[in-house]
């Protein structure tokens, strides 16, 4: 698994500056008076930090960000970060900030003056979560030229106590959204249904209660719907059960429930070939569910969540479901297959009954990369939401908004339930191309007993991204960890 770097905060030590290797980061504001540390800097540099502050240069450096001055005379560090941060940046500006130092880090490690600046432990989440790479697949190469991850990274402060204390659970999260990326990453290869199972099963280490539901057991429940996607498939089908008891005794968990579809060729329903190689991520709402848990885990919430996931490959073969198929779900209801490429569905259907039938959940979130039709609506940026509860969507969108994860509320009603109306059977898959989205979570709405709050997340635009993003290179972002973990620490916890 990849470690997000090593943070540590400890009292300014001005006379270790000269001394220093790595890099050096003064955190100031254009024109401004630098502090006692940095002043200190300065002079061992001949005035060279003073004289950036003061240039035109800095001025245009936008609040997070940083100019370089490399290889400064007088001190052993290999470079100085000036960052443009105000003493009361905002958590946005401080994660920038951080992200920003990861950037320029280059593999060496980080010595941040900081001073009496608010903030500190966001700007070192910031670095930990833009210093990431993921890279177990490749030779190493020891002499390899500027690394993609930073190394230590120190944050000289007045209150290190107190700025250690506020980044603890924010290394615990750190911890959750890497584990998410790095399964989001893994190849389909690697990452088959059992590997992921006991990659989960792993999470008991750390207090999580982790059954593993096989394909005989899930027959006896009934989820012929998620049996159907995974039976083309020689990878075994399963569901992952990770319970998180942190609150009260008898207080109903939050259920989130993740599609964990390990690869998706489309089934019979075959998808072009080309880009089909990104189909490794189409366990992305698995990915973050197991997120949330390990980072719930690490900072001992003090909840009751209740993680379950349904993992299989959808792939098409002598066995594989056909277009035309009429499938029996667990709650009983029958469903005409029309394509097999929207399977995502199928799994979650039998995943939220079963959650809602064991756990009487206080209320219910599922997360899926679902429908190309999400990132044609709301593209790269946002993801989207669906609910039949506004207190609860609402609250998400707070919490999503407070940590930079963007998401949007898109309609549901009546009127879209036409579009996957049967001949034959109980609902269609699919509706056709108009209101693709929202004829799949309507699809899913219909696996939602009366009275269960519930949101339905479609990630497919923002799981993995082809540039970087604020706190993440390209790739899997770990998009929904940080936004469901603010949830739970906002709605859930005492």
């Amino acid at each position: 698994m990849t470690v997000p770097a090593s943070v540590r905060f400890e009292a300014p030590d001005a006379d270790a500056l000269a001394e220093r290797g790595g890099r050096i980061a003064v955190l100031a504001e254009p024109g401004a008076r630098l502090d006692q540390v940095a002043r200190r800097l300065n002079r061992l540099t001949k005035g060279a930090v003073e004289r950036a502050v003061a240039a035109p240069a800095f001025e245009k450096v936008k609040r997070g960000e940083a100019m370089t001055l490399s290889w400064p005379a007088g001190v052993a560090a290999e470079g100085i970060e000036i960052v443009n941060l105000p003493p009361r940046p905002t958590v946005a500006e401080a994660r920038k900030a951080g992200a920003a130092l990861a950037r320029a880090a280059k593999g060496a490690e980080i010595t941040v003056i900081g001073a009496n600046r608010r903030q500190l432990h966001e700007l070192a989440f910031g670095a930990a979560l833009r210093g990431y790479a993921f890279d177990v697949h490749k030779s190493k190469d020891e002499d390899a030229d500027d690394p993609e991850t930073p190394g230590a990274i120190t944050v000289w402060t007045s209150k290190p106590e107190e700025a250690e204390a506020a980044f603890a659970p924010r290394r615990a999260v750190a911890e959750g959204v890497f584990f998410t990326r790095d399964l989001v990453s893994e190849p389909a290869n690697v990452l088959t249904t059992t590997e992921f199972a006991d990659r989960l099963a792993a999470l008991s280490d750390m207090g999580v209660e982790v059954e593993v539901l096989e394909e005989a057991e899930l027959e006896k429940l009934g989820m012929g719907s998620l049996l159907a996607v995974g039976q083309g498939s020689a990878a075994p089908s399963k569901v992952v059960v990770m319970q998180w008891k942190g609150g009260e005794a008898d207080a109903a968990p939050l259920a989130l429930c993740g599609k964990g579809v390990v690869f998706d060729t489309g089934g019979i329903s075959l998808k072009p070939a080309q880009g089909m190689e990104d189909m490794t991520m189409d366990m992305g709402g698995a990915g973050v569910v197991a997120g949330v848990m390990k980072a719930l885990a690490g900072r001992k919430a003090k909840a009751n969540v209740v993680g379950l996931v349904g993992l299989v490959e959808n792939m098409p073969s002598g066995t594989a479901i056909r277009p035309g198929d009429v499938l029996t779900s667990m709650k009983g209801d029958t469903i005409e297959v029309i394509n097999t490429d929207a399977e995502g569905r199928l799994v979650l259907a039998d995943v939220m009954w079963y959650a809602q039938e064991r756990f009487a959940p206080a209320g219910m979130i599922d997360l899926a990369t679902l429908t190309g039709a999400m990132i044609i609506a709301l593209g790269h940026e946002r993801a989207g939401l669906f609910s039949n509860d506004d207190p609860l969507c609402g609250a998400l969108e707070k919490a999503a908004e407070a940590e930079g994860e963007g998401a949007w509320r898109l309609p549901m009603g009546e009127g879209y339930d036409a579009l996957l109306k049967s001949d034959i059977a109980d609902m269609k898959n699919v509706g056709g191309r108009s209101a693709g989205s929202i004829t799949a979570a309507q699809f899913l709405g219909r696996f939602v007993k009366e009275g269960t709050p519930w949101v339905h997340i479609d990630i497919a635009g923002v799981a993995r991204v082809a540039k970087d993003t604020a706190l993440a290179p390209k790739g899997a972002t770990g998009w929904g960890v940080m936004a469901l973990d603010r949830l739970v620490a906002d709605r859930f916890e005492g």
